[in-house]
């Protein structure tokens, strides 16, 4: 009856209840906390369009979108003990003719404990390609919202999902560029 197995199962059994029981005191000792509107500021500072050959499609163009964008944040206040890390991206949401919500990444980045936690990037490239699923999606589009959101990656507990209540409203031009820019 208390052979040896038996004995390192019942020291198994009441290690992995009282891990369970700290992981959820882990959890919930953060679960309520609020966190304030973080103060973030965001910029585009260039915005240009061009219709290119859309390979997926034979014979069409598809718009193509760049821009330089600047983003001023303080994300120091959303680290306590169970964070782990946070995952910021920006997002780009418009209404075209074919779509009423299309929504683009423009840029990510990991910031994880430890490092710094103060953004202050001053003309930015976008990291992923701003495609349009059609032709003049982009260009005229005058009502392209940029937004700043978050995941907030804790040691134990659930993984939230922030949007900044600050948005920057910005315009594509008219007609499209067909020199090289760099």
């Amino acid at each position: 009856m208390h052979s040896f197995l038996s004995r390192a199962n019942v020291v198994f059994a009441y290690t992995l209840t009282v891990l369970a029981i700290v992981t959820f005191g882990c959890f919930l000792s953060t679960f309520f906390f609020r966190h304030r509107e973080l103060q973030i500021d965001m910029n585009v500072n260039k915005q240009i369009v061009k219709s290119v050959r859309d390979f997926t499609v034979a014979k069409d163009y598809t718009d193509l979108g760049f821009l330089t964008f600047d983003i001023d944040a303080d994300l120091r206040p959303l680290f306590n003990w169970n964070v782990k890390q946070l995952f910021l991206y920006a997002t780009a949401e418009y209404k075209t003719k074919n779509n009423e919500v299309n929504q683009v990444v423009l840029w990510d980045k990991i910031i994880q404990r430890g490092d710094k936690a103060v953004i202050d990037l001053r003309n930015m490239n976008t990291k992923y390609y701003f495609f349009d699923d059609g032709v003049g999606g982009l260009r005229g589009n005058k009502n392209i919202t940029l937004t700043f959101s978050w995941n907030t990656v804790p040691n134990a507990g659930m993984l939230p999902r922030h949007t900044s209540n600050r948005v920057h409203q910005f315009a594509f031009p008219d007609s499209y560029t067909y020199k090289r820019t760099h």
